[in-house]
């Protein structure tokens, strides 16, 4: 039930970007055991001068292939977990597209079961039981 928005500069190839979304979705089914075919994403393109980042914020050096993924997931799961997505996401992406570690930026989102409607106008994830 993840939803993610991948953001990057833009000028990288086609095959550049599905490799990320791969990754990024990969990644989610390795250590938050999403299912398969749960993949929501959005992917969006900047013009340089419409992607700010500071390169070298907290000590870590970022060039221009950096990518910013901004997951919006249930908040259920525990710090551990969250550290071992960090880890896999930036271990796939340097294998493909080859991206560098320092150039993946990732924000979780944390929100509620109840936040999610895909579709008909119901909460999908909450049982009748759950509204009285």
């Amino acid at each position: 039930m993840p939803l993610v928005r991948i953001s990057l500069i833009k000028g990288q190839s086609p095959e550049h970007i599905r490799a990320i979304s791969e990754g990024v979705h990969q990644s989610l089914v390795d250590t938050f055991q999403v299912p398969a075919d749960d993949r929501f994403q959005l992917i969006q393109q900047y013009d340089h001068d419409a992607f700010i980042y500071h390169p070298d914020y907290l000590g870590i050096h970022r060039t221009d292939k950096v990518v910013f993924i901004d997951i919006t997931a249930s908040n259920w799961r525990d710090t551990a977990t969250k550290q071992a997505f960090y880890k896999r996401l930036a271990e796939l992406l340097a294998i493909s597209p080859g991206l560098r570690p320092e150039d993946v930026l990732i924000v979780l989102s944390p929100n509620e079961r109840a936040d999610w409607s895909f579709g008909n106008g119901l909460a999908s994830y909450v049982k009748e039981a759950d509204t009285v």
